[in-house]
Formats: structure tokens, sequence, C-alpha cells
């Protein structure tokens, strides 16, 4: 793959065959990742589709993977054009996920402490009993419990105490109806953007996100602060004090806020999802189960190293639905500048998806992929170290940026579930519904009983 400006000797670009004025819409409203997984079957590793009367180059499978982490990817992808809809609505500069370059390095150099492990270092008994009190609140015995909303709670007492100090539960409603409206009308464009404008669901949301976010800006200046540990907020305002071309204040509401909206969604999704993966398969739950009462029964310390090592089966129910269900089956950009890829050639300013999940679903890479194998990633086979083809997470500098703080938030919110609690699906035969919009993962329907307390 050499970057070059001349197309000679590239071949044309396939176009999908696609529904008529509707385009790839019903492929990509109903299951994104298997679609883009078929056409890239039928097409190769660059095709075109169209969605909302907007064409897409698709860069396919691990070779796009493996691009996106090299250097001349890097140098010729940019995803500024795809959160420029978010920064206006936010009436701010600049986003972490809408820079590039060294602009991007340097801020997110400023946000790595507070989105990263080291913010929790030293505090997993708090994080596990901030759980708990979650557990106690939202699952009762004897009750049904809406997952997914469930998890949306439990995640911004998390972050919120953990990250910023404070837990907002009062504006997780409002939170939720904003990252909808904005991800589906103005990030990926799913639905027409004049569907947020004439809601005034929407605009009370929004309107009460924002007022969030000055009442932290307020909190902090005034010292009227709900911890003792250094959080994100001190990160961002001393920023913003120190260097404010790099946080300007037109930025601090957007940024401020930036944890619940990008974890409510993406963290809340995946322990949903884990709830149903491991309930489905009753001897990954009898594993897993005797796995954590062990791990909480001797009384030793939660550490990292501990946790990675006494709970393997639950790491491995972790990642392997995190590849059946991943957060983002393309990462969207911008061609930077011309190049080729794979012999075709890439225009600059072509909008661009990287379908780099697609291999979570492919034999060559994991045997059985529909098969729900929580041992793919313990030595010997660890099929998800091979060259480009696992993802959760994303990929190149974009890569989320909570990798790992959600690894450990993931583990030991799973952790707890199973070891509080004795859960089943609402029948043996249950088949979880999913949604796509804005991001791919359980229904909102879906709910689980709580056949009562384990421990």
């Amino acid at each position: 793959m050499n970057t070059i400006s001349e197309a000679e000797g590239t071949r044309p670009i396939p176009r999908v065959r696609e529904w008529p004025l509707l385009g790839s819409i019903p492929g990509m409203a109903s299951d994104p990742l298997r679609y883009l997984l078929k056409c890239h079957r039928q097409y190769g590793s660059v095709f075109k589709i169209h969605v909302l009367g907007n064409e897409y180059t698709v860069l396919a499978g691990a070779d796009a993977a493996n691009f996106m982490n090299s250097r001349e990817g890097k140098e010729c992808l940019r995803s500024r054009e795809f959160w420029e809809g978010l920064v206006k609505e936010y009436d701010a500069k600049s986003a972490l996920p809408g820079v590039d370059g060294e602009e991007h390095a340097e801020l997110r150099k400023v946000l790595r402490r507070g989105y990263s492990k080291e913010s929790i270092k030293g505090r997993y008994n708090e994080l596990v009993e901030i759980t708990d009190r979650a557990i106690a609140r939202d699952w009762q015995p004897d009750s049904t419990v809406p997952v997914l909303e469930s998890f949306q709670f439990m995640v911004t007492d998390q972050l919120g105490i953990m990250i910023t100090g404070d837990a907002p539960l009062e504006y997780v409603a409002d939170i939720r109806i904003m990252i909808l409206y904005i991800l589906n009308c103005l990030v990926t464009r799913q639905r027409p953007e004049f569907l947020m404008r004439l809601n005034p669901r929407y605009r009370k949301a929004k309107q009460r996100v924002f007022e969030l976010g000055d009442q932290m800006k307020a909190d902090y200046l005034s010292g009227d602060r709900h911890t003792e540990h250094r959080t994100l907020v001190d990160d961002i305002m001393e920023t913003h004090r120190d260097n404010p071309a790099l946080m300007p204040a037109k930025n601090l509401r957007l940024h401020l806020t930036a944890p619940y909206v990008a974890g409510l969604d993406t963290v809340a999704n995946t322990t949903a999802a884990c709830v149903y993966t491991i309930l489905k398969h009753p001897e990954v739950h009898a594993r897993v189960q005797r796995e954590i009462d062990d791990f909480f029964a001797d009384g030793g310390p939660i550490e990292e190293a501990r946790l990675m090592q006494r709970l393997p089966a639950l790491n491995g129910a972790i990642m392997e639905t995190m590849r059946l269900y991943p957060i983002a089956p393309a990462q969207m950009r911008t061609a930077h500048k011309d190049f080729v890829f794979d012999g075709h050639q890439i225009r600059e300013g072509d909008t661009l998806y990287l379908a780099c999940t697609i291999t979570h679903l492919m034999e060559e890479y994991f045997p059985h992929p529909e098969r729900f194998d929580i041992d793919r990633y313990a030595p010997p086979r660890e099929e998800h170290k091979q060259s480009g083809v696992y993802s959760p997470y994303g990929r190149g500098p974009h890569t989320c940026l909570g990798k790992s703080l959600a690894e450990i938030q993931l583990l030991l919110t799973m952790a707890r579930i199973f070891y509080k609690l004795d859960l089943a699906l609402p029948a043996p035969d249950y088949e979880l519904k999913t949604k796509t919009a804005p991001t791919p993962g359980p229904a909102r329907s879906f709910s689980v009983r709580v056949k009562g307390y384990r421990h």
C-alpha cells in the first residue's frame, strides 16, 4: 500500500448492488457488521455503498485495521468532518475525536490520565462499593430488570464518581437522548438532521446537558468538589488555565460532560450484552460463578494483576462478547490525501468507512465464528493476537482513550453482577434483540429476571 497521487495501474472500485433509492440503508440499519462482511466477501477489500444519498468508500478487513495503525494510515486519514456537527452543536471549537495530528496528540496527552486505569488506581474497592449500591438500588429480588437502562445508571454512577467526582443520575435520560440524536443525525448520519431540530425532547435534553457542564465548571471554580482524588475535571480545568489555546473556554462544556456521553452508551451496551451471552450459555455461567466466588471468598486485595490472573473465564467471556457485539462495526474517516489501498485509488476528500471488525466473524481468523467460545483468547490459541483481526476499541490514533479503564470497569462490574445476583433470561430459548442506532447493542426491551441474591 504505497501512497501515490496517480491512478495508473489501479483497479476501479466496485459499487455494491443496492436497493433502488434506499441504497445500503436496509443492510446497514438491520445488521451493519454482517452486511459489511457480506459485501467484503462479494466485492473485496474496497467497495462503495450509498446511505441517505451519501457515497462511502469502504476499506474492509485486517489490512484496513493494520493500515489505520500504520504511519501511512495516520498521514492519509482524518476524522474532523464526522465530528463537526457535534462540535457545532456544543458551540465548541473542537473535540478530541474531531482533531488530528499534533493537536490531537497534545489533547490526548492532557486527557489520557483521567480516562485511563491510572485514574482509579488504588480505588478498586470503591468501584465495587459503587457497583454494589447500584445493584441494591436497581436489581431487586423477584423483579424484572431492563438491562440496558439499569446499566446506564450504573455506568453513570461509576464514571461520575471515579472520573469526575460526582454521579449526576438525574441527567441520565437527558444524556441518553442527546447521544441518540447527535450520533444518529450529525455523526453517523443514519437519520436526517431535521428530526432532532423539530424534537422538543432533544432541545430540552440538550439544555439539561449544557446545564450539567456549566455546573461542573462552577463547582470546580468554587472549590465545591465531591472528591479528594485528582480527577479528569482537574486535568481539563488546569489545562484551560495554563494553555487556553489547547483548552479554550468554549470547549469546557463538551470536555467536562464527555465521560458521560462517551461511556453511557458504549459501556452499558457491552455490559448488557455480557449478561445475555453468559446467561445464554449455562456452562460459561457456571464457570464464571465458580471463578468469581473463589475470587471474593479468599479476601485478597482487589488489584489489576489479581483480577486478570484469577478471572480468566470471565475475561474471556467479556472479550468474546466484544467480538460478537462490537460497539463500532466501522470507523468513519476522510481521505486526507490521495493514496492507494489494495490496488484501488482513494482520492483526497473521499468519505470512508474503515470496516475493521468484520474480521471478528471471519472463519479464517476465528474458527466457528458464531460460536461463543471463551477460550479463544487463552494460550496456546490466542486467536485475537493475529495481526489486525480483533478491534473492539477501534484502531489508529483515535483508538478508545478509555480502553484500559474500560477493561477494569467491565471485569469488576460483571464480577459483582454474577457474584451478587441469581439471574435468568426471560426464557431458555430467548434470543437477544439488538439495535443499531446510534451504536449497535442490545435493544432497550432486553430484560432479565432477578431470582434473588447469591451473596
